[in-house]
Formats: structure tokens, sequence, C-alpha cells
């Protein structure tokens, strides 16, 4: 017998789980954007010195980063549903915390609390992964992967009108009650996924990774404060440098490790995962200009003088376009492939900003921008898990992909403190206030422009779509009879016993239609398989597990990969697929 993905019990997903995925991923951003508005009022709110203030937003920055891949691996191990819902119930903790204090201590607690949020893309995305049928997994990524984007330009007009109307604290509350409602969605809708990665939770791992992470992004984040080459910044940066090394060489040791940096090291996981860095500085750029550009007085000469809200309602469109993106990007990667969405979407957010430099006089100007500019980010967000998903095995997916979303909070941090610092340097101090400068807003696109440049330097350096066959072996010593993960001309799926249990090591086999062997391959612990075809045709895929009766299941492949999915619960049946 014979199922396609959609029609496996444990992978059934119904049409709901797309939009309230997307939606928890919406809810997250929201939270990383709900202080944008009121972020020059925190000293005065919270009764503090600036410096201090600003850890309300490097608390979030920093848990983030150290969640994201942490919460990703758990999810490969435990269920990413049940990861999900832990990490959104975390948010509404600290959001909940965040709303009944105005003093620094516990809003810092609050704020951490609600970072470790970023975990649900990438659990989002291994969820559609595991569930969804290739056909709708696409746009499904695409949309998962921009929400970030599309909550933060979404949140930014609604964030500034709680703002402008209401006690501040109001904002905490709003975030709680998404989170809320996102997880009794989660639960209602979105099933667990089947797949289950083998071994432990790497402990010491984890340790290693948070205190890399925080000993390299909190100097990026403070830098500006203490001074770029002060003993306390370049020192983090050593020690930094020093524990990513060690706990480099610990992860290569370990059976089970929290990163499998030797998947990570891969060409094309290793080249995505640099140029998502510059897609995340380029991203954070736009957030950080045009709000300030839209809000100073029109007596600078450069000024809109506009209100936050309506500042805020200029920027929206840059996340509805990200929205409106993804049935795009679909269209063109499964014609293209996701390399060559990538460089299209680089060259759209290139030609946003190199544009962008002289549209800066009027209102409508930088609406223009935003919606180039979200085109742009919008297909390259949208490529970003497609090409992860496609180099690294389904039981690593969610840990692959909690990687890649760390690389963009890496580029958008980098991008807080360059543009911060290129602001700072170029203002004019206008009794003891400094105002940013057109130039400085200028030479802030141009950077991001530059890094634009380098991305797509990477991404053209990625392996382009194969022609031919082409297996993908989840580790060096598996190419043989191995766990193939991705197929780019043939046919994967599952093979699995009573009520859909999958079975490990079982021997696939494909026979041509002269009745001659033309590829074989063993099972993983999961039940994946996966056999590249050397022509379009007829084809039987033979199945045989210990503890089951032979299967044959006649397939016809036309030249793109199918999914075929095998039960053993009806051995010796031959069924067309």
């Amino acid at each position: 017998m014979t199922h396609t993905t959609a029609d496996l019990p444990t992978r059934r997903a119904g049409g709901a789980v797309v939009p309230v995925l997307a939606f928890a991923g919406i809810v997250v951003a929201v939270m990383q954007t709900l202080l944008v508005p009121v972020i020059k009022d925190l000293p005065q709110l919270l009764h503090t010195a600036p410096s201090n203030a600003t850890w309300v937003l490097t608390s979030t920055l920093l848990s983030g980063a150290v969640a994201t891949p942490i919460m990703g691996r758990l999810g490969d191990l435990y269920g990413k549903r049940r990861m999900l819902i832990i990490s959104l119930a975390v948010m509404v903790i600290g959001a909940v915390i965040s709303a009944v204090t105005s003093q620094l201590l516990t809003m810092i607690v609050g704020r951490t609390l609600q970072g470790f949020a970023m975990g649900a893309i990438p659990l989002g995305i291994g969820l559609m992964r595991d569930m969804l049928p290739r056909e709708r997994l696409g746009s499904a990524m695409a949309l998962m992967s921009s929400s970030i984007g599309v909550g933060g330009g979404l949140a930014l007009p609604g964030a500034a009108l709680i703002a402008q109307h209401a006690d501040w604290h109001a904002l905490f509350y709003a975030a709680a009650g998404l989170g809320v409602l996102a997880i009794v969605l989660a639960l209602l809708v979105v099933p667990e996924s089947p797949m289950r990665a083998k071994g432990s939770f790497d402990l010491f791992g984890a340790l290693g990774l948070s205190a890399g992470l925080v000993l390299f992004l909190l100097p990026i984040t403070k830098g500006s404060d203490w001074g770029w080459s002060s003993g306390t910044t370049l020192g983090l940066f050593a020690a930094a440098v020093v524990v990513l090394l060690l706990w480099g060489v610990m992860e290569l040791r370990m059976k089970a490790p929290l990163v499998d940096l030797r998947t990570t090291a891969r060409r094309e996981v290793l080249l995505t995962n640099l140029a998502s860095i510059m897609v995340g500085v380029a991203f954070y750029v736009v957030s950080l200009v045009l709000p300030q550009l839209l809000q100073l007085p029109v007596a600078t000469g450069y000024g809109l003088g506009q209100s936050m809200v309506v500042a805020g309602l200029a920027v929206a469109p840059l996340g509805l376009t990200m929205m409106f993106t993804a049935p795009v990007y679909a269209r063109l990667s499964a014609r293209f492939g996701p390399r060559t969405t990538l460089i299209i979407g680089l060259v759209v957010i290139g030609a946003g900003y190199g544009g962008g430099i002289g549209l800066m006089d009027a209102v409508w100007q930088t609406v223009l921008t935003s919606v180039v500019l979200g085109a742009g980010i919008g297909l390259a967000y949208s490529s970003l898990p497609a090409l992860i998903v496609g180099a690294v095995p389904a039981s690593e997916t969610g840990a692959a992909n909690g990687l890649n979303t760390l690389m963009r909070s890496v580029g958008t941090s980098v991008s807080s403190a360059v543009i911060g610092m290129v602001l700072a340097n170029t203002a004019h101090h206008v009794n003891g206030v400094a105002v940013p400068t057109l130039h400085g807003f200028h030479l802030s696109f141009l950077i991001a422009t530059g890094a634009v440049v380098v991305g797509l330097l990477l991404a053209i350096g990625l392996p382009g779509r194969r022609s031919g066959p082409h297996l993908r072996a989840a580790s060096a010593q598996e190419a043989g009879p191995a766990r193939a993960e991705q197929v780019v001309s043939g046919f994967r799926g599952r093979v699995v016993g009573a009520e859909g249990t999958p079975v490990p090591r079982a021997k696939v086999t494909l026979i041509d239609h002269r009745g001659r062997q033309a590829g074989a391959t063993v099972t993983a612990e999961d039940g994946s398989y996966a056999i590249a075809v050397p022509a379009g045709g007829s084809y039987v895929l033979a199945t045989r597990a210990a503890g089951h009766g032979p299967l044959a299941s006649a397939a016809r492949h036309t030249g793109d990969e199918r999914i075929v999915d095998l039960d053993l619960t009806l051995p010796g049946e031959t069924v067309t697929a």
C-alpha cells in the first residue's frame, strides 16, 4: 500500500496549521518590536540612566539568541509542537511580569523571558517540513520565515497607537493576550510531529553555546556605551572567541551534539548561514532609519515631521509586502530553485536601498522604499529555510533552522550596533540633544547596500539546482546503505508499520521496468528514505524489513522529486502510486 505525505496518519495536517504557525511567528515579532515607539522614553519610564535602560532591549536579544538553537534541538528530540507551546508560554509569563512593573531589574527579567519566544520560528518551520506535502511546503515555509518581518512591520503602528493613547504597560498586556491566543490555537489545530532525533540533550553544549553567544553579542550591543576600544569590549570579544572554539571542539567529539558542526560546515549550509547574517543586517537598517527620518521636525531641513503613528503606518508596508511575497516566492522557487530566488531577493533589496538614498524627501517616497525592500527581504527570508531544509537530515531540521534564525539575529544585532554608531558619530548636537543627520541616513543605506553585495556573492557561491540524480546522506559514514535525506530527482518518503509507526533499517530497492535493480537504500531511524532514479518512467519500490512481509509498490517518476510513503501492514500488495 502506498501513501502520499498528505494522507499518512502520522503526518496529517489540516488547512489551518500554516496560518496558525505563521500567527505564532507574527506574535514573536510583535514582542520584539513592542518597545520601539517608547525607546527614547525608557530612562524616564524606568527611572534609570539611559545606559541602564538599554538592558531592557539587550536582555531580550541575548535570551532569544540563546534559546533559538536550544529550543530547536529540544524540539527535534522531544516534539516540536511541545517546545513551541513552551516557548510561547514563557513569553506570556515574561509579558505579564513586565506589565506589572516599572522597576528596571524586574523589567529586565520579564524581557529576558519574552526572548525565549524566538525559538517558535524554527520550530514552526520544522513542523511544516514534517507534516506538509511537498506542494504546500514552499509557500508555507516562506510565510513562516517572513513572519518575523511581517509582525515587526505591522506591530509598529499598533504599538505606537497604544503608546500614544494608553499607559505603556498596555503594550505588554496586549503581547500576553496575543501569546495566549497563539497557544490556544496551536493546541487546537497543530498536531505533534512524529519525527524524533536520536540521542539525548547536550547540556554542556547548550551551556557552552549560551556562554559564547552572550560573550559575543553583549559587546556588540553595549560597545557604543562602553567604547569599542575599551578593555571590557575587547576582553569580551576575546573571551567569546576562546569559548566558542572550545565549544566547537567539544561538539565535534559528541555523539549527539547540540549543533552538528559537520553538517553546518557543508558548503550549502555554511554559505546560507553567512548570507543570513547579511540579510539580517540589511533588514534592520530600514527599521532604524525610516522611523527617525519620518519623525524628525521639518525645521531640520530634511525631517518629515510626522507623528509616531504615521511613521509606523509608513513603514508598515515593509511587513505587508513580505507577507504577500510568500506565494510569489513559492512559484519562483518551484521554477528556479531557492538559490536563484535568494539572489533575486538580494538584487531587489540592493535596488531598494540604492534608490532609497534619493527617496527621502516625502512620506510617499518612504512608503515606496518600504514596499520595494519588503519584496526583496520577503524573497530572501523565504529562501533561507528552504535551502537549510534541503541540506540537512529531517531529524536535524529544528536545530539547523534554529541556528539559521540565530544567524539572522546576529545580523540584526550587528546592524543595530553599526548603524547606531554611524548615526551617533554623524549627528548634530542641539542643546545637548543628538539629532541624526541626512548624511548619516545616506551612509546607513550605503552600509546596507554593501551587506547586500556580500550576501549576493555568498548566494552565487551556493550549489545550483542539479540536473542529474543526487543523494544527500546524513553523514559520511552513512553514505553507502545510508539514510539519504534529499533527492533532487527521485523518490523519498517514509516506511511505516502498524498505526503509522516508522520502520528503521528497512531495505528499499528501486526496480526498473525491465526488472533490473536501479538503486537501493536503507531507511533511517525515523523511517525516512530517499533514492535517486536514473531517468523518468515506471518503477517498483520493493521494501523488506525484519518482522514484516515484503511490499512492492509501483510508482511513476516524471522528472521531479516524488513523495511515496510505504505501509508494510499489507505485505505483498502491489498498488500503483
